[in-house]
């Protein structure tokens, strides 16, 4: 980058997921444009996860349109590095202008003039409109109720690798949605004792007569829903695309092993206390399961499909011990728990947004990534503009709106009146005139 300060169109800020697909968009409707990223393109999906992540998604499914996983049948699931080479290779298909190793400190609306002034580590670029698609894992969220403590290890889900990670013992894992539920299911195999503290939450069966969830949850119109429902706005899902996929099932994890006890409540020393909603908790997500396995036999029979019966899904193990007669407290030096594993998700970090764009709270004000502040846009964000916002294929439908409506204000500024229309065409004129004068000896 320049010395001088750079000038562009748009500017997108991030290169993950969301950052490729605004890119594919922005150069489809020939908008000037720049995508810097701070560390490579998709990164997270390399360096932010554990070893044995995959998608929780198939690959027909978790995927842009213009292009499938390559070498991967389409109902598997993609390891992590696969799905960061996919974004890259998929950046290189209509290749895309993406600068790497660019850090954004500062974004300021400028005064007197359209546009804002971004302050990066490599220089300044003033860009009139600005897509910030820096997605909704930006900083590792573990509560205030933590407890400080030199016997144990304690690290955020974001930080955790493999099991080999951690000091010799047992592992208390807090939070039990897709991440959580996937490291309990990893630490028991790999012969660690693990407590696995389980909250409210939604589980979806992996697959049903002969359809995967995300099947189930497209047809049903639940991926395109517009509307939160009172109290789903953070829902946590329990769902696996580990050891080939497989319906995540609590009362199956406890008898293989793992330790179900409730929501973490507080920390007194080395005594964890935890809420009396463990049996609550599990049955709601029983309701939740439930209620997608009745909703899909009725679209079966409302469609008049041949797919298979499945009266087995509807079989719920027995209930283990840990749910009949939970652990209320655990002192966790006397039960040998050496690691902490906080898998208690994360917050967006907007600080170096220096405009009118964000409430009270630090989150974006918008409208389907419309932000209040003109000019600036958000992609990659739950529930954006629908459920499947934050999934890979909702990402880029999004982004296609965003690009649309830059592509609308394009117009609207480039716009001319009569009296400016005459200016122009007077001075092409003049530089025609010019050129022809310029060529007679």
């Amino acid at each position: 980058m320049p010395v001088e300060t750079l000038r562009i169109d748009t500017l997108v800020i991030g290169a993950g997921q969301a950052g490729v697909a605004m890119s594919e968009h922005l150069s489809r409707q020939g908008v000037p444009h720049l995508v810097v990223e701070r560390n490579r393109i998709a990164e997270a999906w390399r360096t932010a996860r554990w070893d044995s992540l995959v998608a929780n998604g198939p690959a027909w499914h978790d995927r842009f349109p213009g292009l499938e996983f390559e070498g991967l049948d389409p109902d598997a699931f993609a390891a992590k590095d696969q799905v960061a080479d996919y974004f890259e290779a998929y950046a290189r298909k209509f290749n895309a202008p993406i600068r790497t190793g660019v850090e954004v400190r500062k974004v300021e609306r400028n005064v007197g003039r359209p546009g804002f002034t971004i302050e990066t580590s490599e220089g300044l670029i003033e860009a009139i409109h600005v897509v910030v698609a820096t997605g909704p894992f930006q900083r590792p969220v573990i509560p205030p109720i933590a407890p400080e403590m030199a016997t144990v290890t304690q690290i955020h889900s974001a930080q955790y690798r493999n099991p080999q990670q951690l000091p010799k013992g047992a592992v208390l894992v807090v939070g039990a949605g897709s991440s959580g539920v996937q490291i309990a299911d990893e630490l028991q195999r790999a012969g660690k004792q693990v407590y696995l503290s389980v909250g409210a939450h939604d589980r979806p069966p992996r697959a049903y007569r002969n359809r995967d969830f995300c099947w189930w949850l497209g047809v049903l119109g639940e991926w395109d829903a517009e509307a939160v429902q009172p109290g789903k706005e953070h829902v946590t899902i329990a769902v696996s695309g580990a050891r080939g996929g497989h319906t995540v099932d609590f009362r199956r994890l406890a008898h293989e092993g793992i330790t179900l006890v409730g929501l973490t409540k507080s920390f007194n020393g080395s005594v964890v206390t935890f809420e009396s909603n463990l049996a609550e908790n599990i049955a709601r997500g029983d309701e939740n399961y439930l209620a997608l396995l009745d909703a899909a036999d009725a679209y079966i029979a409302r469609n008049g499909l041949d797919l298979p019966l499945e009266p087995e899904a509807r079989n719920l193990p027995p209930d283990p011990q840990c749910l009949t007669q939970p652990i209320l407290a655990l002192d966790l030096v006397a039960a040998g728990v050496t690691s902490v594993i906080w898998a208690t998700g994360y917050s967006v970090d907007y600080s170096w947004l220096k405009v009118d764009a964000l409430g009270a709270n630090g989150k974006p004000r918008h409208q389907r990534g419309v932000s209040s502040e003109p000019g600036l846009y958000f992609v990659g964000l739950p529930w954006l503009s629908r459920r499947g916002s934050a999934f890979i294929w909702g990402v880029w439908h999004d982004a296609r709106h965003i690009a649309d409506h830059i592509v609308k204000q394009r117009i609207y500024l480039a716009y001319q009146d009569a009296a400016q229309r005459q200016a122009s065409a007077l001075d092409s004129d003049s530089h025609r005139s010019k050129t022809s004068l310029s060529g007679v000896r």
